[in-house]
C-alpha cells in the first residue's frame, strides 16, 4: 500500500489522492538489531529516490532505512539519474514505488538509458530490490522489470481464501500453514531464529518471473487481479486526484508478490507491494507493515537484505 495516496478500493472503483504530505511513519518501531549482519563498515545500500518515489529513506521507508543502518549497512540516497558511475561502489540498489512523470504518473519511470545502466550492473553482480505496488507503480517500473524478464501487473491482487479477514480481501496472507511461503534462503534467513514463518502485504499488484525465479510469496489458485482502466486526472493547487475503475477480475495463479532471481553475476528482489517493508501508524491508529503483530515482515526485511548481501 503506498503512502502519500489515499486508496478508496471497492471491488471496481478506485480513487487516489497524492498530497504532498507523507503518511506518518511509527516513531516507535524499535529498529535495533540483536544480531547484526555486520558490525562496521558494511556494505552500501543505495536509495534510488530520483522518480516521484513515494517511498523514500527520510520518510515513509526511514524505519526500513533505520533498520538496516542498524544492521550494519552503510545507506547512501540518490536523487538522480541511474549512472554508472552512481553505482561504483554499491552492493545493493533499492528502487521503491517509483512513479512516471504523467500526470497520472502511469508512465515509463526509468529511461532507457538508466534501464541498460542498472541491467549491465546487476549483470556484473550487483543485487536490485525493485518494489512496486498496486496501479500506478507496477505500470511505472514495468519497462526496468522486463530487463530481467520480470512481469508486473498492473492493477489489484485480490484473494479471499487466504486474506487477513479483518483487513480485506487484498491483505494477503502468506503463511507456512497456507502453503504461499516457498522454499528460499530469505524465508530461511541465518538461523531457526530467522525463520520466516508468517508475512501480511496490503494491496499489491502481482510479478511473474522467468524459469529458474523463486516465488518466495506465492499467490495462490484462488487470487485475481483486477486491471486498471483508464484513469481520470483532476488537479487541485499542487495536488493531483486521480480516480480510476478496476475491470473485471482475471486469474493470477502462478504470479506471486515476492520473487527472488539470479541475473548472471547479480541478484534481484522483486516485491509487488510496497507496504510490507513500512512500519506505519495510521492517523486512526491502525498498524501497516513490520510492525503489525503476528506477522513476520520485520524478519522478511532483514532476510532480503541478507541475501542481497550475501549473507544467506
Amino acid at each position: 500500500m503506498v503512502a502519500g495516496a489515499v486508496l478508496i478500493a471497492s471491488v471496481a472503483v478506485a480513487v487516489l489522492f497524492f498530497s504532498k504530505s507523507a503518511q506518518p511513519y511509527d516513531r516507535s518501531f524499535d529498529t535495533r538489531v540483536t544480531n547484526p549482519a555486520y558490525r562496521a563498515d558494511g556494505p552500501v545500500v543505495l536509495f534510488g529516490e530520483g522518480h516521484l518515489n513515494i517511498h523514500t529513506s527520510t520518510e515513509d521507508y526511514k524505519p526500513f532505512a533505520d533498520l538496516l543502518r542498524a544492521d550494519g549497512y552503510t545507506l547512501r540516497v540518490s536523487q538522480q539519474p541511474l549512472t554508472a558511475p552512481a553505482l561504483v561502489g554499491v552492493s545493493v540498489l533499492i528502487l521503491a514505488a517509483a512513479r512516471g512523470a504523467n500526470d497520472a504518473n502511469d508512465a515509463a519511470a526509468y529511461s532507457e538509458a538508466e534501464g541498460d545502466v542498472v541491467e549491465a550492473w546487476v549483470r556484473g553482480g550487483g543485487s536490485l530490490l525493485l518494489v512496486t505496488d498496486h496501479w500506478p507503480f507496477g505500470a511505472a517500473a514495468s519497462s526496468l522489470a522486463r530487463r530481467f524478464d520480470v512481469t508486473l501487473g498492473a492493477g489489484l491482487v485480490q484473494d479471499e481464501a487466504h486474506d487477513d479477514p479483518a483487513r480485506g480481501d487484498s491483505h494477503l496472507v502468506f503463511s507456512e500453514d497456507n502453503g504461499l511461503l516457498r522454499d528460499h534462503p530469505i524465508l530461511h534467513g541465518r538461523s531457526e531464529a530467522e525463520r520466516v514463518r508468517r508475512v501480511l502485504t496490503f494491496t499489491g499488484s502481482s510479478v511473474q518471473g522467468p524459469s529458474g525465479a523463486v516465488p518466495f510469496l506465492a499467490l495462490s489458485d484462488t487470487a485475481t487481479e483486477r486491471p486498471p482502466g483508464p484513469p481520470r486526472v483532476e488537479r487541485d493547487g499542487g495536488d493531483v486526484r486521480v480516480s480510476m475503475e478496476y475491470g473485471a477480475p482475471a486469474s493470477a495463479a502462478g504470479r506471486a508478490q515476492g520473487l527472488a532471481l539470479e541475473v548472471q553475476a547479480g541478484r534481484v528482489v522483486v516485491l509487488g507491494e510496497a507496504g510490507m517493508l513500512r512500519a506505519q501508524r495510521e492517523r486512526d491508529g491502525t498498524l501497516v507493515g513490520m510492525n503489525v503483530p503476528g506477522y513476520d515482515n520485520r524478519q522478511l526485511a532483514l532476510n532480503i537484505m541478507h541475501w542481497l548481501s550475501r549473507v544467506v
